[in-house]
């Protein structure tokens, strides 16, 4: 029988089925063998979208205080890109293509935050929104904006104390602190409209990076670095590194409190969230929305079969 049985099953496995195409290249493979090229293909699109959308549901559920102190600690320490990106054009020498090295400084900051996994603003335009975009409640859209407003505001109390401290707290040189002004001076050279322009794509390649680590194997820091890296030679602007930015010209006199506002942060905001939830999230969404759809479907078709009498026939 047990032989028979092995017969039907390898049977079935070699002929072709109807509603799937068939790969001879596969069929041919040793069961090992398959395991090891299906390892080697990667995840899904669903596997990647479920696995953000995980972690995105455990962020709607950590407490308002977790998150706050998570989205400080993220602010204070972003501004370490400005810092660093200062620091390197100080230390180089005048020579064309200089901006080039001194723009790895800025990756610093974002490495540090992404790979320990503070709250930053810009990674939340879709890790909480995709869980939102499968299951659009009240409670869900209710949800992800106590946690934007939530780590938004921490991420501006973070950058605002870290400018404080360089503004006023004596912990950098004069030399130091002037090449730190002449990297955040860059801020002022766009008008609002062109603020928002380079913030949806700075948006974009943010939620675009989140969306790449579950796949990194070990490349997440070349992933960060990289992306970040594009991010500073575009002079994309990122809502949180840019209100450091025009934070620091405010207590040095440089600019008005109207400006940093109006001028710079509300259109960086608005850019960042349609570059990473109006675009790359529902473009994320939109590709497995027919399998997720399909599967809730079963799922409630099942629920109907198992509610029903005993004897019942449809």
């Amino acid at each position: 029988m047990d032989i028979h049985k092995k017969a039907d099953a390898g049977r079935a496995r070699s002929e072709p089925d109807s509603g799937k195409d068939q790969e001879p290249a596969i069929e041919n493979l040793s069961r090992g063998e398959e395991r090891e090229a299906i390892k080697r293909a990667g995840p899904r699109a669903q596997v990647v979208y479920a696995s953000i959308s995980s972690r995105g549901l455990d962020e709607l559920n950590r407490p308002a205080i977790s998150l706050a102190g998570s989205g400080v600690a993220a602010g204070l320490i972003l501004m370490m890109s400005v810092i660093a990106e200062g620091l390197f054009m100080m230390h180089l020498p005048e020579f064309e293509g200089a901006v080039l090295i001194g723009d790895i400084g800025y990756t610093f900051g974002f490495l540090i935050v992404i790979m320990g996994r503070l709250q930053l603003f810009t990674e939340n335009t879709i890790t909480p929104v995709l869980p939102l975009l499968a299951n659009p409640t009240k409670r869900a859209f209710m949800r992800c904006g106590r946690l934007w407003l939530i780590v938004f505001t921490a991420n501006m109390v973070g950058v605002m104390a870290a400018a404080i401290l360089l503004s006023w707290g004596d912990i950098i040189t004069d030399p130091q602190l002037a090449s730190i002004m002449e990297v955040a001076r860059k801020v002022t050279e766009h008008t609002p409209f062109e603020t928002l322009r380079y913030g949806v794509i700075a948006g974009f390649l943010i939620a675009a990076l989140v969306w790449c680590i579950p796949t990194a194997r070990g490349g997440e820091f070349f992933l960060v670095l990289t992306v970040t890296y594009l991010i500073a030679l575009g002079d994309f602007t990122h809502v949180i590194a840019g209100a450091g930015e025009g934070f620091l010209l405010l207590l040095e006199g440089e600019a008005g409190i109207g400006w940093v506002i109006f001028g710079l942060i509300l259109p960086a905001f608005i850019g960042n969230v349609l570059g990473g939830t109006l675009l790359f999230a529902s473009l994320a969404y939109v590709q497995v929305m027919e399998e997720i759809s399909q599967a809730r479907r079963s799922n409630e078709g099942r629920i109907i079969e198992e509610q029903r009498p005993r004897g019942f026939r449809a």
